[in-house]
């Protein structure tokens, strides 16, 4: 019979330990070029304005870099910077609330020549939309959406059963394109 204390993983115990399995900063840089394009369309739409979102993204990276110790290949990347980047977004929303953008409102930016890789994507009316369903419905669509994470990853990261992150995804889509057609028809 084999040894149970061979069944067990050794905890890392030295720094050189650690610092090989730390991402390095070729990893990280495709970490951030891979994945970087939908944290920020995730940043943008759980926060609502592109430069809070841009700030956002910045700081999610940085707690990256920080926790690259942690880091396990494999595991879904996305998923760890998606958990990374809720995080920093509720730190940021127990500051100050989030703000709710209106889609008549104007915007007070003066535009810079140049195209917009995200333009069409992210209009005021979808946001709008967005900010009306509820919490826990636009959080779970938002992670397999716009996050692009598997119906079982986002149930991991909010650590709730698969068949609810299912059911929250569905009613999310119906409520928005309901709320979509009313601005289509007004």
């Amino acid at each position: 019979m084999p040894d149970k204390r061979d069944d067990h993983r050794q905890p890392l115990t030295t720094v050189e330990e650690r610092v090989a399995l730390a991402l390095t900063q070729a990893d990280f840089n495709r970490l951030v070029e891979d994945h970087g394009p939908a944290v920020y369309r995730m940043a943008y739409r759980l926060i609502g304005d592109a430069h809070e979102a841009e700030d956002l993204v910045q700081e999610t990276f940085r707690s990256a870099w920080k926790s690259r110790s942690r880091y396990e290949s494999g595991r879904g990347d996305r998923a760890w910077l998606v958990s990374i980047l809720r995080r920093r977004a509720i730190d940021r929303w127990r500051k100050r609330p989030p703000p709710t953008p209106v889609a008549s409102e104007s915007s007070l930016e003066i535009g810079v020549a140049g195209e917009d890789p995200f333009a069409g994507e992210f209009t005021d009316e979808i946001q709008a939309a967005l900010d009306r369903l509820p919490e826990e419905l636009r959080e779970t669509l938002l992670l397999v959406v716009v996050g692009e994470l598997t119906h079982q990853e986002a149930a991991d990261l909010l650590d709730i059963p698969l068949g609810t992150v299912l059911s929250r995804v569905s009613r999310a889509r119906t409520r928005l394109r309901t709320l979509l057609g009313a601005c289509v028809d007004a």
